[in-house]
């Protein structure tokens, strides 16, 4: 299959984690003087968020940055988030099995080597056009735009 062709059914996809750092934003940080860090992310993604969200579709940030920026981008969001998470596809795999989540509808965006055991798992592994190789290699798409640059957004165009 072309990995830039590809189509979502809506009926099809029960939830979308999202990983945080290289998705919603472009990978980088701020740190400045005081040590705190801030980053910038997407408003486009928001939105595409808030339409997924009428879809029906839930969604979820799975990520392993402990700042709480990644909490604070969520609660704006209104979507839930587990960070600080040191074992993605342990965390990913309970957090399916406990609620009684078909891992064949989920979508799962991550962009690097940290996301591909729990991305393995799902029906639709998704990476952002400057994903690891070893992402990109067992993506079942891969959006053309680099993270930060409106993934979540991009990924909209994908469903039918």
């Amino acid at each position: 299959m072309d990995k830039n062709k590809h189509g979502f059914n809506r009926a099809d996809i029960a939830y979308i984690i999202y990983d945080f750092d290289g998705v919603m934003t472009n990978n980088k940080a701020i740190v400045d003087e005081n040590g705190l860090e801030s980053v910038i992310v997407n408003r486009g993604d928001g939105l595409a968020i808030s339409i997924i969200k009428e879809w029906g579709i839930s969604q979820m940030i799975i990520s392993t940055e402990t700042n709480e920026v990644v909490q604070k981008r969520a609660q704006k969001l209104r979507i839930d988030c587990l960070n600080a998470v040191s074992d993605k596809l342990s965390t990913l795999s309970e957090f399916l099995r406990n609620n009684s989540i078909d891992p064949t509808k989920v979508i799962y965006i991550g962009n690097d080597i940290n996301d591909l055991e729990a991305m393995k798992i799902v029906g639709h592994p998704v990476a952002p056009a400057d994903a690891a190789d070893e992402v990109k290699q067992i993506a079942s798409l891969i959006v053309d735009v680099n993270g930060g640059d409106g993934v979540i957004r991009r990924l909209l165009d994908y469903f039918d």
